[in-house]
């Protein structure tokens, strides 16, 4: 009876462990690749994280990178967006909770317009 009742208590120790792992990274992002746009097999998982806004700068980042790179001085807002649109990365987040959502092209194109002074 005894052992019975410590597999009981060892089983529900274990079964909150594993439900705490599961919150404390509750947050997937996963980049898709717009020049492969629809095709799930250029997509890869960029991580895990504890919250929703370090998932979100981690997608802003990606975001970023790209149109710091593809911008020349004098390049307007449409052929910034546009070349993101078409060749940029797509990152999402994957989680539970509703709230958290993040949208790269709306994103991308707010930062367009603001570093190219369209903004």
């Amino acid at each position: 009876m005894k052992r019975e009742q410590n597999e009981k208590v060892r089983w529900k120790s274990e079964n909150l462990s594993t439900k705490r792992r599961m919150k404390k990274k509750r947050y997937e992002v996963y980049v898709d690749d717009n020049f492969h746009f629809m095709d799930e097999t250029e997509r890869y998982k960029l991580g895990e994280f504890e919250t929703c806004d370090e998932a979100t700068a981690a997608c802003k980042k990606i975001v970023d990178e790209f149109l710091e790179t593809g911008y020349k001085k004098g390049m307007s807002f449409k052929e910034l967006y546009e070349g993101y649109v078409g060749f940029g990365e797509d990152p999402f987040i994957v989680s539970g909770d509703k709230a958290c959502f993040f949208s790269a092209w709306g994103y991308a194109k707010k930062r367009s317009a603001e570093l190219c002074g369209e903004g």
